[in-house]
């Protein structure tokens, strides 16, 4: 490792949507800054990149990752991508391919891999929504990564979980985001300890 990659430890750099981006929320409160607290607080040597845009889709962050890997190097890449697919009906087997050739790409360039998962409302109808679900873990084992099954879980499937969301139902408060964070955790805690 070099001295720069000494240094700043592990870098994690976390690839997503408006749901890693802090969409709606005051900055610092969403569950990508949680998990650089969360790293600090554990004295954990790594560093966490949040490369999100809200309203990007696996076609973007395929696009997008190139240049971050060449230029961040990063140990771990979390792919927090697929749920705009999804709102604007883009067909599935691309939402695939493009998750399969970001995991691909970071792996070559070293790093590990978490996949995100994510589910649609139901109105979307049973056939499209388990068929998306279960992409990504058709990518992450295709692929021989990480997997966090559903971002949203214990949000999204809450008692009450409207509460859980801002008034577009889509994004989640900020007192969702710990949940958020305590899944992507669950994955990614055991790669940076």
């Amino acid at each position: 490792m070099h001295a720069e990659g000494a240094a700043r430890g592990k870098l994690v750099l976390v690839v997503g949507d408006s749901l890693s981006a802090e969409y709606g929320l005051k900055r610092g409160s969403g569950w990508v800054a949680l998990l650089d607290a969360r790293v600090q607080q554990k004295k954990l040597r790594a560093t966490i990149l949040n490369a999100s845009i809200s309203g990007d889709t696996t076609s973007g962050g395929r696009s997008r990752l190139p240049a971050l890997l060449k230029l961040h190097k990063p140990d771990v890449v979390v792919i927090e991508l697929g749920g705009n697919d999804a709102l604007r009906g883009l067909p599935l087997s691309m939402t695939r391919a493009n998750l399969d050739e970001m995991a691909r790409a970071a792996k070559a360039g070293g790093a590990k891999v978490v996949v995100v998962g994510m589910q649609v409302p139901p109105n979307y109808g049973r056939q499209y929504g388990d068929d998306f679900a279960g992409l990504f873990a058709s990518v992450a084992k295709a692929q021989g990564v990480g997997l966090v099954p559903f971002l949203l879980k214990g949000v999204a499937d809450a008692p009450q979980a409207e509460l859980l969301f801002q008034a577009d139902r889509i994004h989640p408060r900020e007192a969702a985001h710990p949940v958020m964070l305590d899944n992507v955790w669950a994955v990614l805690g055991p790669m940076l300890g």
